[in-house]
């Protein structure tokens, strides 16, 4: 049966990762499968089954997906490109530019308050943007900026959840902001103002179908937390005496959505023309990308099934807490979550009373992040300090997964790609990734953002890891963005976001952490240890420039794999509590190159280019180099059990024997 919808004939679909490497077939390993959805919009009708790099699409019916979504087909222009740039496709959405238009003009009193709120918009928005005017025509405008930038923040507020959100989301996006407006809109993803307990106590009830005290014993008379579209509760469950949190969505705020979309969205069309000047896209398609993510933390069984996926991604970590969730307590309105009782990350030294190593929790965090981002390619897009939390046996908590990104396999390979890029310093592949991405329009002329990329590198990685700071970069790219035509992408601006605010915590907790101290071990440990073709082709990138093999880069490799590894292990949360899991700890606390030792071999004995440049690589500058062959295997002598690799090779053999027979036809039928 073919699951994948008509529309998605023809349009960017997972790509498969490589089952060689330079035509070389490398062994189909067991691989854990890992359910990854293709959008959070369509979390309701569509989800992804990825083995082996393989989409596998299945389609999962749902009433609420029946009621909201509609064929990819009648979308826009605008979201087409969405997806293109994505690299995914999306047989059902639940937004859409028609989607908002028919849910506002339904009937005559919808349009009715659609006029009277476009007015009260207009209106006040017009009277701030005079204010502007009038400080620029008197000369004032510097030294008001704190002042306005403070009332701005105030009129959001004022002007309902939607503007809330919208200021939420400006505060990162440097290429439509400027950076002290952005300061002050960040206030917003912290401080706002909650709504009357009786409101959040009736609402519960009626997703519930049961009066409030028949499913918990007690709940706090005080919100633990109020944001744009929601607020939390501590309660306690009458069944069973366990602690929870409960999330309770704004009353009536869903046609307050549509209906504010719907003229974001009209405004937009009038502003195409300067947004594809300076953005290199028309302002419709940023309206888009914020509808879609608005939407999606509207409905609270989307982020349920966000928990959930991070639970089965996570379920072998033990260095990091995912909460369950209620779901037969939960609605579209109400979501019932395990209670987490941590430390927040904003208290450095109640970390430190609690006994908590603040170095291992912190490689802990970096690691997490990373593995969301580069492995999973399912993040959490809102880390800030008061969603993560530290547990007191060493694991990173997190909570609130309302805000989260989907990074395609191609978009993940080409973010492993400007590693790569960066690393060996190939700045016009480093360009060309940014518009691979969606940064820059297909078709822009790379060539003037090639020596800014270099200044931006070379200022900030050639003064070593121990001055590279991520704040530093950004405000760096920041004004490259203003002077050519990029856009940050929703998903990308969330990653960037993530990556500011985590770094920001870690400074909190150790104000001399080096980011990158911790980022490059983990992803030294990736290329290594990564069986994924398309991982082993970058690690080829990496260990050759110009043809010649970099002898102190594997080293370099080696080392900073080995340091990821036993900073990981040296965290309580993965001490060993019993026998029984004894024997897959002892396997994890070592680097493992097995894999990584038999796909090199195998490089060596049927790629001719690969075994001439290692060859050369052994006797450059007519001399052995067996000395650097000695090093790197001293380096590698303790995390290699010579027995089981003879014993996988021996395994092996049939398939290495085929692969020889067929790889000597190939070659003896293309010399006739």
């Amino acid at each position: 049966m073919n699951l994948v919808h008509p529309n998605c004939i023809n349009k960017p679909q997972f790509p498969p990762s490589p089952v060689s490497i330079h035509g070389v077939p490398l062994p189909q390993r067991n691989r854990k499968l890992s359910a990854v959805r293709v959008s959070n919009f369509a979390a309701s009708t569509t989800e992804v089954v990825v083995d082996n790099g393989t989409a596998k699409r299945s389609l999962v019916s749902s009433t609420d997906a029946q009621n909201k979504a509609i064929p990819l087909g009648k979308s826009s222009s605008a979201m087409e490109q969405l997806d293109i740039e994505r690299g995914v496709c999306i047989p059902f959405r639940k937004y859409s530019p028609e989607i908002v238009r028919n849910k506002v003009l339904e009937s005559r009193g919808a349009v009715a308050s659609l006029i009277l709120r476009g007015v009260e918009i207009v209106w006040n928005l017009g009277l701030y943007w005079s204010s502007l005017m009038y400080d620029c025509l008197v000369g004032r405008d510097k030294e008001v900026v704190p002042f306005r930038a403070r009332q701005l923040r105030n009129l959001l507020c004022d002007l309902g959840p939607s503007f809330i959100k919208a200021g939420q989301v400006l505060a990162n996006r440097p290429d439509i902001i400027r950076e002290d407006y952005m300061n002050e809109l960040c206030i917003l993803q912290d401080d706002v103002p909650p709504f009357p307990n009786q409101v959040s106590f009736n609402i519960i009830e009626e997703e519930l179908g049961q009066p409030l005290e028949a499913v918990f014993s007690k709940i706090s008379s005080q919100t633990i937390a109020a944001a744009s579209l929601g607020q939390v509760y501590r309660a306690t469950l009458r069944a069973s005496g366990e602690d929870v949190a409960v999330k309770v969505q704004r009353p009536e705020i869903e046609p307050i959505i549509y209906r504010d979309l719907f003229l974001f969205r009209t405004l937009a069309s009038f502003l195409n023309g300067i947004s594809i000047q300076k953005l290199g896209c028309n302002a419709e398609l940023i309206v888009d990308e914020f509808g879609e993510k608005l939407l999606e933390e509207l409905d609270y069984t989307l982020e349920a099934r966000n928990i959930e996926d991070f639970l089965e991604n996570f379920k072998d970590d033990h260095t990091v807490k995912i909460p369950r969730v209620y779901k037969n307590l939960s609605g579209s309105r109400v979501l019932v979550m395990e209670w987490i009782d941590g430390i927040r990350c904003t208290d450095p030294q109640a970390i430190k009373n609690a006994g908590i190593d603040v170095n291992g929790f912190l490689t802990v965090g970096v690691s997490a992040a990373l593995r969301q981002l580069l492995e999973f390619g399912l993040f959490h897009g809102d880390p800030h300090p008061g969603n993560i939390f530290a547990m007191r046996d060493g694991r990173i908590a997190y909570v609130d997964f309302g805000n989260v990104a989907v990074l395609s396999q191609q978009n993940k390979q080409i973010l492993i790609d400007a590693v790569v890029h960066a690393v060996n310093e190939d700045y016009a592949e480093m360009a060309n990734d940014f518009t691979r991405l969606g940064f820059l329009a297909s078709g822009t002329d790379v060539s003037p953002i090639i020596p800014a990329l270099e200044a931006i590198w070379q200022n900030s990685a050639g003064k070593g890891l121990s001055d590279f700071n991520f704040r530093i970069v950004t405000g760096q790219f920041n004004k490259l963005v203003y002077n050519y035509p990029i856009r940050i992408p929703e998903r990308f601006s969330l990653v960037i976001r993530s990556l500011l605010t985590q770094e920001g915590i870690c400074f909190t907790l150790k104000p001399d952490f080096k980011f990158l101290e911790v980022a490059y071990p983990y992803v030294a440990k990736r290329l290594l240890t990564d069986p994924n073709p398309a991982l082993r082709e970058r690690l080829i990138q990496v260990l050759f420039k110009d043809g010649v093999f970099q002898w102190k880069r594997l080293e370099n490799l080696i080392v900073l794999a080995k340091e990821n590894v036993a900073k990981m292990s040296s965290n309580p949360a993965l001490q060993v509590k019993n026998v029984s899991s004894s024997r897959s700890w002892q396997i994890k606390s070592k680097l493992d190159l097995t894999d990584t030792i038999k796909d090199g071999a195998r490089l060596f004995l049927f790629d001719e280019g690969i075994r001439r440049q290692l060859l050369l690589a052994l006797t450059e500058d007519s001399k052995l180099h067996v000395q650097e062959l000695v090093d790197v295997y001293r380096l590698v002598e303790d995390e290699i059990d010579i027995p089981s690799v003879a014993v996988e090779v021996v395994q092996d053999l049939p398939n290495l024997v085929r692969d020889f027979l067929l790889s000597w036809s190939n070659s003896v039928l293309s010399d006739r």
